[in-house]
Formats: C-alpha cells, sequence, structure tokens
C-alpha cells in the first residue's frame, strides 16, 4: 500500500477552493497521478481524522510554456474535490 503523503500529495489554497470550503464543505487536494478514490477517501480520513463523504477527481493537463524559441511541458497532475460529512472540518491553517 501506498503512503498516505504519496497519495495526498498538498492541499490546493486558492478563492475558488475557499468559497468551496465555505458552501460545501469541499476540500481540494493535489493527489498522485495513480491514487484512485477509494484511496483518496482512506488517507483524508486517516490523515485529518474525518470522515469522508464524496470524492470527486480530475486529471488536469500539463500546459505547453515558452521560454524564448524553446518549448517545453509542465507536467500532469490530478486533484481531488473531497466532501466531507456534515459537522467535519479540516483546519488547514492555524487560527489565533
Amino acid at each position: 500500500m501506498a503512503e498516505l503523503h504519496d497519495i495526498i500529495l498538498r492541499p490546493i489554497v486558492t478563492e475558488k477552493t475557499a468559497r468551496l470550503e465555505a458552501a460545501g464543505n469541499v476540500f481540494t487536494f493535489q493527489v498522485g497521478t495513480s491514487a484512485n478514490k477509494l484511496q483518496i477517501k482512506d488517507a483524508v480520513e486517516r490523515l485529518f481524522g474525518v470522515k469522508v463523504d464524496v470524492v470527486r477527481t480530475v486529471n488536469v493537463r500539463g500546459k505547453t510554456k515558452r521560454h524564448g524559441r524553446h518549448t517545453g511541458r509542465r507536467s500532469d497532475w490530478k486533484k481531488a474535490y473531497v466532501t466531507l460529512v456534515e459537522g467535519d472540518n479540516i483546519q488547514l491553517f492555524e487560527s489565533n
């Protein structure tokens, strides 16, 4: 079995994800490209001690970028939208 931090790589914190957290108790994570929904659910429950209701995943394609006349490509990655059960919450940042 994969390590938990190989499945959940990092939280994604943007204005859109902050709105999702406030409105629907949905948290967004960058996950390993080979992780499936069951592994993601198990990893979030074990890492944060919460109950997960639904996991939705998105494969994000890497962008093609130019540096002068040279072109390169960013890596593809996977994003997971994790909906928690009513009443559970993940504290990503410490509050004063």
